[in-house]
């Protein structure tokens, strides 16, 4: 499914990047070995981590998009980073639970 189905379904903010990727499967965390171990390439991560080191493991995994939850704000290394490494980032004053039903549903529909 292209991210710009799902930023467009849950009206989630772009901070920056393309949403002209395919978004395979999602994944939901903030511990991020864990991330970095249960996740996987092509998918969309939701999460309230917000410092530069989510870029990182966005980049090792293969994570396209990270949604940033709760009305938090990424820093401006993090911005920085993530648009050296093309990785795109998005926000929501949803919370992590309700912005990962929702890509559940839409994945597992699609």
């Amino acid at each position: 499914m292209k991210l710009g189905r799902i930023v467009e379904e849950l009206k989630l903010k772009v901070i920056t990047g393309s949403l002209d990727v395919e978004i395979k499967r999602g994944c939901c965390g903030d511990l991020l070995s864990e991330i970095m171990r249960s996740c996987e390439k092509d998918s969309i991560w939701v999460t309230i981590q917000s410092h530069v080191n989510i870029v990182a493991v966005a980049v090792v995994v293969g994570i396209r998009a990270i949604v940033l939850c709760n009305g938090h704000e990424y820093s401006e290394d993090t911005l920085k980073k993530a648009d050296e490494e093309g990785i795109t980032l998005l926000a929501s004053d949803l919370t992590p639970f309700e912005v990962s039903g929702r890509i559940y549903m839409m994945l597992k529909e699609s």
